[in-house]
C-alpha cells in the first residue's frame, strides 16, 4: 500500500517517511548506543585518545534505519534492492571490524571492498548503459562495458576508502557526506532524473542528520567503519546514477583530499618506495588540527565551507 501511494505521487507520505527516518535514527541511537562496542582511542591520530570509551559502530543503527525506511517508503526496484543489500553488506563488514578486539588488516578490508565493488559494477551495468555524460561540456561518451566496469570498481573502492579515512573528527565525515549527497540530489533535479533514487538520497541524508545530532563536538558516539564505509559506497552509487560519474571528483573533493592523500602516500611508499608529503600529516584533518592549530569545530566548518563553495560552482555550471 505504501509503495502504491508513493508511485501515485503522494508527497505527504514521502514526507512522513523522512520524519520517520529521522525519528527512528534518534530513538534507536538513544536506546541502543550503550550496547555498541567501545572505542579504544586511535593511537596515531591527533587527540585520538579522547575518543576512548565512547560507543562506536553507530553506523549499524542509522544504516539499518535507512534501509528499513527505504523498503517501507521508497518505490524501490530490484536494482535498488541490490544496492541496499550492498550498502548493508559494507556496513556489516565495517561493524565487524569495529566490534573486533583486534582490528582487521588493511588487505582483508581492501579485498572485501573490492568484492563489493565488483558486484556493484556488474549490477549497474546490468540495469544501465555504459555511456558517461561529461555534463559540464554536454558530451556523451560510450565506454566499452569492460572498461566501464573496471572504472566503476575503482570509483566504488575509492569512495569507500576515502570516506572511511576522513572519519576522524566529530561530525566531519558525516557533514561532508551530507553536502556531497545533497549536491548530487540537486544535480538529479537539474537533469530531471526520476525521483525514486533521489528520494533514497534524502532518506540517507536524514539518517546522517539523526546521527550528527549525537556526534557534534563533543560527540557522544561515533559511526565507526560501519557508518563511514556505508556512506562511501552509497555516495558512489548516487553519483553513478546521475550518469555523470566524473562529477564525483568535484562533488566529493574534500573527502578525496582529506582521506585520499593518506592512501596515496602509503601506497607510493609501500609499493613504489616513493616518499611524498613528508612534512604533511594525513589525513589532512590531523594536519590542520595539530600543525595549524584549528579546533575540531573550525575543521568541520572550514572543510564544509570549501565543499559547499565547490559544489555551488558545479551546480551553477550545470544550470
Amino acid at each position: 500500500m505504501i509503495h502504491y501511494l508513493l508511485n501515485n505521487n503522494t508527497p505527504m507520505l514521502a514526507a512522513i517517511g523522512l520524519l520517520v527516518a529521522f525519528t527512528g535514527t534518534c530513538l534507536f541511537l538513544t536506546k541502543l548506543s550503550p550496547y555498541l562496542p567501545k572505542d579504544g582511542g586511535r593511537e596515531f591520530a591527533h587527540d585520538g585518545k579522547l575518543s576512548a570509551g565512547k560507543p562506536r559502530g553507530a553506523g549499524i543503527i542509522f544504516i539499518l534505519v535507512f534501509t528499513f525506511a527505504a523498503l517501507l517508503f521508497a518505490p524501490v526496484s530490484m536494482e535498488m534492492i541490490i544496492y541496499l543489500v550492498l550498502v548493508v553488506a559494507e556496513m556489516l563488514t565495517g561493524y565487524m571490524d569495529d566490534a573486533s578486539e583486534k582490528p582487521w588488516g588493511e588487505y582483508k578490508k581492501g579485498l572485501l571492498d573490492l568484492i563489493v565493488a565488483v558486484v556493484l559494477a556488474v549490477t549497474f551495468l546490468h540495469y544501465n548503459s555504459s555511456t558517461i555524460e561529461i555534463a559540464t561540456w554536454g558530451l556523451n561518451l560510450t565506454v566499452p562495458p569492460v572498461v566501464f566496469g573496471i572504472l566503476t570498481v575503482i570509483l566504488v573502492w575509492t569512495s569507500i576508502n576515502v570516506t572511511n579515512c576522513a572519519d576522524g573528527v566529530d561530525g566531519l565525515s558525516g557533514t561532508l557526506a551530507m553536502i556531497t549527497l545533497m549536491t548530487i540530489y540537486i544535480i538529479n533535479q537539474i537533469k530531471e532524473i526520476p525521483e525514486s533514487f533521489s528520494y533514497l538520497i534524502l532518506l540517507f541524508v536524514i539518517c546522517i542528520l539523526g546521527y550528527l545530532w549525537y556526534n557534534a563536538t563533543p560527540s557522544r558516539l561515533m559511526m565507526g567503519d560501519a557508518g563511514s564505509r556505508a556512506m562511501g559506497i552509497f555516495i558512489s552509487i548516487a553519483i553513478l546514477k546521475t550518469g555523470c560519474p566524473v562529477l564525483y571528483i568535484p562533488v566529493a573533493i574534500v573527502l578525496i583530499l582529506d582521506g585520499g592523500l593518506g592512501l596515496l602516500k602509503v601506497f607510493l611508499l609501500r609499493f613504489c618506495k616513493i616518499r611524498i608529503l613528508k612534512n604533511i600529516r594525513t589525513p589532512l584533518h590531523d594536519q590542520v588540527r595539530k600543525n595549524m592549530g584549528w579546533s575540531n569545530t573550525q575543521t568541520v566548518f572550514r572543510f564544509a565551507i570549501i565543499q559547499i563553495v565547490v559544489s555551488t560552482a558545479i551546480i551553477y555550471m550545470l544550470l
